[in-house]
């Protein structure tokens, strides 16, 4: 008895969190929501590591409220300051204003060719930007929310400025890799301050920078601990665990105060008396761009959207962006006040990684938008898929051109693609492309329809809960349960005995298929359009989603059409190509040659006899994928012996006639059998490969190399 009081308590308090939940999720509801997305730096364009962590995910949610009829604005646009843009500028030899011109003008029309739908793209080198983030400084300084700070930073001489930390490189005081910069070093991912580089240079002349004093402003974020930790730790637990279990950590280690400046020509001049040459460090400038971007959206309306308690902010990013959107930018608008809404939720992603590395901008290893529109013309909906199945949404993920192959053929084409052509199909057989209306409701059209309701609503709660992967899953079950159920009910058979009961399967099936247009809108827009056509047009309503009455009886279909198409190896096989191509080139730009081993003397060095010899034969060894077995002529009329472990680079054919370097007096080793009677010379490049040495012009078999 005891026992099932004790259940009945837990079901009551189970009951209790899930009303709950449901009651907060409910008043969000009415309630208007403003979406900001991550700004990309206009360094260079945007790739598929920025799509999958922030801008699909963002664009599934903004299209999903709107089909529900709730008002939402999405605010998008460029990171236009930074250090990366001047460096880029430097290296380029033209002005940091020629690289972002160019790269916002790349980005945004890669997000329209994409689909994702801003109401609003625009960039941070806007006069309303600059505006605005002056306002927001100099209200801050006004209310002395800033500590000022003279600190020792590095300076170079010759370019007579300070230096900003990518414009010092130098020896990681971790690993001791050559080229870390003054933030990071990128070969370990150690976090970094320039002082601590070894040997430090300067990027932009080569000189040794010296310390020196420099004042700059700091936002005391340890002022805002106490609201900080409330705020995130008591207040949003429903935050996911990636994002909350960061948030913690660097609360728990507590918060210290962070400049909001920097010794830079290049951003948006601090603007107070004797701040000349400083301008707003980026992380402080960036985040207040979704506000000037709203403004210039809204002019007239955009309070409405950031100060009343009746609009929600959700903020897409990804995890390297957590702590500037979920501590430093909530601080801010904390010590600005005048009742700016802060975060209901930052569904960060974690990061997408490419063919089993990382993706990295500086090393060109990527897949870029705009670079796969041209390359896939026509299927923007195929990677908002794949990048949404395969999403980083607790833990990072791989992204990879097989797998992309693989979810277009056998999920796109062979379950959606294949279920709404065969609906159309036989909808023009049987009914010359009408819609026939339904007869009687069959148990089986029942568990059907059930099972329809039930994805209907796990699909709403993971939109609503971010978790679009699984959403996605349940759309494309709309797609699997279309199949199962034609493929049990078979009209192809019954069309003989039934006519009547085909009529009632074929109009349900055109349901099924009205309901995947509408519930695959958020996921694949550009699907979806082609398919409502074919369908003969229908309102797209999210609300409606598992009804029967979708599409009305009598409705004339188009003709087939298909939705996708299949991707050849030969399309997969030129990516594939090309990332290796591009390993290959930044492991050359990355070769380092390794370090002089401990020096001998000539007495030492003279007891190798090195001789040239011309390679006779040239054979595998059985059973021995590495070793190549050589007849070397070294001038003796027995010719010689070398066993080289050499075969994955060169063909035996490949070495037949070439002349080879090898040291003569190496004691014989037994190798699979085969006494090799020296060494063949050979050098290892940087991308791995080979190259066999051997002399420049034509010797004597048996020459001595002195």
């Amino acid at each position: 008895r005891s026992f099932s009081v004790r259940i009945v308590v837990f079901q009551e308090k189970f009951l209790i969190l899930q009303i709950n939940k449901h009651v907060k999720a409910m008043s969000k509801e009415y309630k208007r929501t403003l979406i900001t997305t991550a700004l990309p730096y206009t360094n260079g364009p945007v790739h598929i590591g920025h799509l999958a962590g922030v801008y699909i995910p963002a664009d599934i949610y903004a299209r999903y409220l709107r089909l529900a009829g709730r008002p939402v604005t999405m605010i998008g646009g460029s990171d236009e300051h930074g250090v990366p843009i001047t460096l880029k500028a430097r290296k380029e030899g033209v002005t940091p204003q020629d690289i972002v011109d160019r790269y916002h003008k790349l980005i945004k029309e890669s997000f329209e060719g994409l689909g994702i739908s801003f109401d609003i793209y625009s960039r941070t080198t806007s006069k309303i930007h600059s505006e605005t983030a002056s306002e927001f400084f100099r209200r801050l300084y006004d209310k002395g929310e800033f500590i000022e700070k003279t600190t020792e930073q590095l300076y170079d001489p010759e370019a007579r400025q300070f230096l900003a930390d990518r414009y010092v490189t130098g020896e990681c005081p971790h690993c001791h890799n050559q080229g870390a910069y003054g933030d990071q070093c990128e070969a370990c991912g150690t976090t970094l301050a320039a002082t601590e580089l070894i040997n430090p240079k300067s990027t932009i002349t080569g000189a040794t920078p010296e310390l020196r004093q420099t004042k700059h402003w700091y936002l005391p974020l340890d002022k805002w601990e106490p609201k900080l930790r409330e705020w995130i730790l008591e207040g949003h637990k429903e935050w996911k665990t990636n994002v909350y279990g960061q948030c913690k950590s660097w609360l728990d280690l507590g918060l210290q105060p962070r400049a909001v400046s920097r010794d830079l020509s290049w951003g948006v001049p601090v603007p107070v008396e004797g701040a000349e040459g400083k301008v707003l460090y980026v992380w402080f400038d960036a985040p207040i761009g979704y506000i000037s971007n709203t403004k210039e959206l809204l002019p007239d309306s955009w309070e409405t959207w950031w100060k009343s308690p009746e609009t929600r902010v959700i903020n897409f990013i990804g995890k390297d962006n957590i702590v500037f959107h979920c501590i430093v930018f909530p601080a801010m608008l904390m010590a600005y006040g005048d009742n700016f809404q802060l975060p209901d939720n930052v569904p960060a992603n974690e990061f997408l990684n490419l063919e089993g590395d990382k993706i990295s901008t500086s090393r060109n290893w990527a897949v870029w938008l705009h670079e796969y529109l041209a390359d896939f013309p026509g299927k923007q909906d195929v990677l908002r898929y794949v990048l949404t199945a395969n999403a980083p949404e607790t833990k990072d993920n791989d992204f990879t051109w097989k797998d992309f192959q693989a979810r277009n053929n056998n999920e796109l084409v062979a379950i959606l693609g294949n279920f709404v052509n065969r609906v159309v199909v036989l909808t023009h057989k049987y009914y010359e492309g009408a819609v026939p209306a339904p007869g009687e409701v069959t148990a089986a059209d029942r568990e059907m329809l059930d099972e329809l309701q039930a994805l209907k609503t796990s699909l709403t709660e993971n939109i609503e809960t971010f978790h679009f992967r699984e959403a996605l899953k349940d759309a494309m079950g709309f797609a699997r349960l279309g199949n199962k159920y034609l493929q049990d009910c078979e009209p192809w058979k019954t069309v003989k005995t039934d006519p009547e009961r085909v009529k009632t399967i074929m109009n349900l099936c055109a349901q099924l298929c009205a309901n995947i247009a509408v519930a695959m809108e958020p996921f694949m827009p550009f699907m979806s359009e082609k398919l409502v056509k074919i369908l003969g047009g229908l309102p797209l309503n999210w609300n409606e989603i598992g009804s029967a009455d979708l599409i009305k009886a009598g409705t004339m279909l188009g003709q087939p059409e298909l939705l996708f198409e299949k991707i050849d190896d030969e399309a997969i096989q030129k990516q594939t190509d090309r990332l290796e191509a591009i390993k290959k080139a930044n492991a050359i730009a990355a070769f380092q040659p390794e370090k002089v081993l401990p020096e001998v003397s000539i007495d030492d060095f003279a007891k190798l006899d090195l001789r040239i010899g011309t390679v006779l034969e040239c054979q595998t060894v059985p059973k021995a994928n590495k070793l190549l077995r050589f007849t070397i002529d070294d001038g003796t009329p027995t010719h010689r012996t070398i066993v080289s472990g050499i075969a994955k680079h060169y063909k035996p054919e490949e070495l037949v006639g070439k002349q080879v370097i090898f040291i003569a007096n190496l004691a014989p080793a037994k190798i699979r059998g085969i006494e090799s009677q020296g060494m063949i010379l050979s050098a290892l490049n940087a991308d791995g490969s080979l190259v066999v040495a051997g002399p420049t012009d034509k010797c004597n078999p048996g020459a001595q190399v002195k």
